[in-house]
């Protein structure tokens, strides 16, 4: 059986070892110090483009805001002009209006005058023919009762004459009262014959100026011709 040799490490390799070890824990913290600047570093940078990206972010945002804010003021300046024109349009509407039934009431105003004038007119000119009917009819009964009146009174005398007595008649002459007995009769039937008379005088008097007013209408013609004229008078009735 062999003899197992052990190798020991002599102090020159041990020495070497020990520095082989220092050196790989060194190049192992520098490894990890560089590994820490670089993550610093990326954090750093991480954490700048953050904060480069939120102040991107909010001035886009404030941007927005007040690209925002303006829409809305140009929304709230229209609808407000939309709402001040309604606003006018109402108020010349109303205006309008007011106006159109003031023109209404005016002409109604002046057509009611003018019928109520009309109205008056007429009723005054009905009350002046009624006042002049009515005079008229007192007139007219006026008259009738006058004409009635002497009717009654002449019939009275007629009758108180043929209710008298014969009446005397006296006369005085040179050679005496001659007395003359006249009966009622005889004094109505005188009466009667001067009436009939004085109608046939009137009665003529008016064919005779009928007559020149013809005669006259002849020489004033055309022809200014002067035709023979010829005037007959009936004789009175004695």
């Amino acid at each position: 059986m062999g003899r197992s040799r052990t190798r020991s490490k002599s102090p020159k390799r041990r020495h070497k070892n020990k520095h082989s070890h220092k050196r790989s824990k060194s190049r192992d913290r520098n490894a990890h110090n560089k590994h820490r600047e670089k993550s610093r570093e990326r954090s750093a940078k991480s954490r700048k483009r953050s904060h480069t990206e939120s102040s991107s972010s909010s001035s886009d945002l404030s941007d927005e805001g007040t690209r925002t804010n303006h829409v809305r003021k140009r929304y709230n300046d229209r609808k407000m002009d939309e709402v001040e024109r309604l606003a006018e349009m109402e108020r010349q509407r109303r205006q309008r209006e007011l106006e159109q039934k003031m023109v209404e009431e005016e002409t109604a105003k002046r057509i009611e005058e003018l019928v109520k004038k009309r109205v008056e007119e007429e009723l005054e000119k009905r009350k002046e023919e009624i006042e002049a009917e009515e005079e008229e009819r007192k007139k007219r009964e006026e008259l009738e009762a006058i004409m009635a009146e002497n009717n009654r009174k002449i019939e009275e005398a007629q009758k108180k004459l043929l209710a008298n007595a014969p009446v005397v008649l006296s006369q005085t002459a040179q050679d005496g009262e001659i007395e003359v007995r006249i009966s009622a009769e005889e004094r109505l039937a005188m009466v009667e014959e001067q009436r009939k008379m004085e109608e046939e005088r009137q009665r003529l008097k008016k064919e005779q100026e009928k007559r020149v007013k013809e005669e006259q209408k002849k020489i004033l013609g055309k022809n200014n011709s002067r035709p023979k004229l010829s005037f007959s008078l009936k004789p009175a009735v004695s």
